[in-house]
């Protein structure tokens, strides 16, 4: 038995793998066996079930004071392009919804600096009076750190305001690559990842779940992919926060990193090794929106349980270059998953199977 067959097995007994086996592993396995194996990992649980959401994207401003050199979203105050929602306006695209049975708004935006702390309470009050029912994900850690710093406010001090006027998740932007060597690369004024890390414990105690995400396939190397993986996996292991893992593939168009992007087989590889080694984060996110929606079909057989959902209106990727659709039908959605060859199941945030969509 050669090494990778014998840390396969370990997969297969449910046995968790070192940092030292998942780059074995990783860089000697084919991709046929990592499949296997990740497949093998995610029918224990969910067997031939794959998740999905009616949700509604709200990217309030594109106006950012980083300048993030993988991103093609933001822009500067007054630059050609640059927008900011009024609370109205915020109203308006909720309100141009509300006979659609959406079940998640998902609220994220770049760090603008002339949106005072009110602005942050009166969307969440806003939207959660329009959707009294709907789950409100909204405000990366890159988000909560910035007006922590700006206001002079504690993390936690932030997250319970907001969860008071309406917030009921964290989505895991921001987190990028922990490394620090790679973040002075591609976002030295975002967030460090100890940081992000630390703000997402804290909504953790807080009873707010998050999402954790990795964007991959720029610069980063496997051994990156791999830190980035197992700095989660032991986050999970003190707090059980984490609802879902994201893999997000680099989009290549229109911004100043000179990098070309995962192929398939890397695609497939990240989707695998996520389901490998975040062994305690339950949910892996196969997300059309960046990868395609032929690659996503194919990472539910690669470990991904999840295909998110409908979306409309995505703009950070699209931004980039992403030519997915913005947004797709739920009737689409559930034709995508079963032409991959699996059950589609209605969720909301907290993957709880909804049985009659409102």
């Amino acid at each position: 038995m050669n090494r990778s067959s014998f840390i396969i097995d370990k997969i297969f007994n449910k046995e968790r793998l070192s940092r030292a086996e998942a780059l074995e592993l990783v860089s000697t396995a084919t991709i046929h066996d990592l499949g296997q194996a990740a497949y093998s990992a995610r029918t224990r649980v969910y067997d031939n079930q794959a998740f999905f959401v009616y949700n509604q994207h709200l990217n309030f401003t594109n106006i950012c004071a980083n300048a993030c050199r993988f991103c093609a979203f933001s822009k500067r105050p007054g630059e050609k392009g640059s927008y900011t929602l009024s609370i109205d306006q915020v109203k308006e695209a909720v309100s141009s919804r509300l006979d659609e049975p959406v079940n998640e708004i998902h609220v994220v935006g770049g760090l603008n600096p002339e949106l005072g702390y009110d602005y942050y309470l009166n969307l969440l009050e806003a939207v959660r009076k329009l959707r009294p029912r709907v789950k409100i994900k909204a405000f990366t850690a890159v988000e909560i750190a910035y007006l922590s710093d700006k206001y002079e406010l504690s993390h936690e001090k932030i997250l319970k305001d907001f969860a008071g006027a309406g917030l009921d998740a964290l989505p895991g932007g921001g987190a990028e690559v922990f490394s620090p060597a790679l973040r002075q690369r591609l976002c030295p004024e975002k967030v460090s990842g100890r940081r992000w890390l630390e703000i997402h414990e804290t909504a953790h105690k807080l009873s707010i779940p998050t999402n954790c995400t990795l964007l991959f396939g720029h610069i980063e190397t496997w051994e990156d992919r791999i830190d980035h993986l197992l700095a989660l996996r032991e986050l999970q292991d003190k707090t059980g926060g984490f609802l879902c893992f994201i893999p997000l593939p680099y989009q290549p168009g229109h911004n100043e990193l000179a990098a070309k992007g995962p192929d398939g087989i890397e695609f497939m590889k990240m989707i695998a090794m996520a389901r490998i080694v975040l062994d305690n984060i339950p949910h892996i996110k196969a997300y059309w929106a960046f990868s395609g929606i032929k690659a996503a079909q194919l990472g539910l057989w690669y470990g991904a349980d999840d295909f998110d959902g409908t979306i409309v209106e995505e703009k950070i990727g699209h931004a980039a270059g992403a030519d997915t659709p913005r947004g797709l039908s739920i009737d689409k959605l559930k034709d995508y998953i079963r032409s991959a060859g699996f059950d589609p199941v209605q969720r909301d945030s907290f993957f709880k199977q909804i049985q009659h969509p409102f």
